[in-house]
């Protein structure tokens, strides 16, 4: 039986990056299970629809999360992704 999760790699990386807004993409793909390649679309795919916000700092990037997003399934569409972080993160609150 394949193992399953409620969540997506999506949020996982969110979560991440709420706890953390200067991790690498080596440290998010290795918390989260998949690989630096993986989690570097993920993150561009964030930023293009507006969840997160990419600042250059040195040699590093930092992450901003924006909070007032609505989740993107109609299902879920009234509640936001700051909503969904307070819920299953640690530190989402930034």
């Amino acid at each position: 039986m394949a193992e399953w999760t409620f969540l997506t790699n999506h949020t996982h990386v969110l979560v991440c990056l709420a706890d953390d807004p200067e991790l690498r993409m080596r440290d998010i793909a290795e918390r989260v299970g998949i690989t630096e390649r993986g989690t570097q679309r993920i993150v561009a795919e964030l930023v293009d629809a507006g969840y997160l916000v990419k600042t250059r700092e040195g040699r590093r990037n930092r992450y901003s999360l924006v909070d007032n997003v609505p989740l993107r399934h109609p299902l879920e569409r009234t509640h936001t992704i700051g909503e969904l972080l307070r819920a299953v993160g640690e530190n989402a609150e930034r």
